[in-house]
């Protein structure tokens, strides 16, 4: 059984500004965000990983790097957040302003919307990422590791886990640097076993 430790990555200088949506547009973190890093480092210190992965993107390559202790951290693209389309750089405010109609087709069904017309579809999203966790539980299926990642990418992929309708994907809460801790069976089945757990 692969045990993993999901993370979000700290907080980003948009994150702080009106939680403005990041995707794939490459934000650094704030002090804060480091901060927030470096306290899981803390909560994890004392965890032997297999393997620790992140995103490509800086933010979660950073917190991984940090909360890793400063191992090595290898980069999967499939880890990526979001691409968000025309909502790039936008507040939840300003893009609904904009288009009310791409917001609206996405909550609707997010599985055949494409975020912000123009990105990726939500089953975009999951059929990679969960190429990403069945390869990890083939490569390590007794093993532990730690993945840094997204809000977008992490809910998406726990709430098609767990079998919930992906519109709700919203329902499950994924902080900064806030760790979230499950289990995948030799058949990919999930226990989930922390949320957003930051002790």
């Amino acid at each position: 059984m692969l045990t993993v430790y999901l993370l979000r990555h700290g907080e980003t200088h948009w994150n702080a500004d009106g939680n403005r949506y990041c995707g794939r547009t490459d934000i650094g973190l704030t002090d804060k965000g480091k901060a927030q890093a470096q306290t899981v480092q803390e909560q994890l210190k004392n965890i032997a990983f297999d393997a620790i992965y992140s995103s490509p993107l800086e933010r979660a390559y950073q917190t991984a790097l940090t909360a890793s202790g400063n191992k090595e951290v290898i980069k999967d693209e499939r880890l990526i957040e979001a691409d968000f389309g025309t909502w790039e750089g936008k507040t939840r405010e300003e893009f609904v302003a904009e288009n009310p109609q791409y917001w609206a087709d996405w909550c609707n069904d997010p599985a055949t919307a494409k975020a912000g017309g123009t990105g990726e579809t939500a089953l975009d999203v999951v059929t990679r990422v969960d190429d990403f966790f069945n390869e990890m539980q083939k490569k390590y299926p007794l093993g532990t590791i730690l993945v840094v990642a997204h809000n977008g990418v992490n809910r998406l992929y726990m709430a098609w886990k767990l079998s919930m309708e992906l519109k709700n994907y919203r329902r499950l809460v994924q902080e900064n640097s806030s760790v979230t801790l499950f289990s995948l069976d030799d058949h990919g089945e999930i226990a989930l076993k922390k949320l957003n757990s930051k002790g």
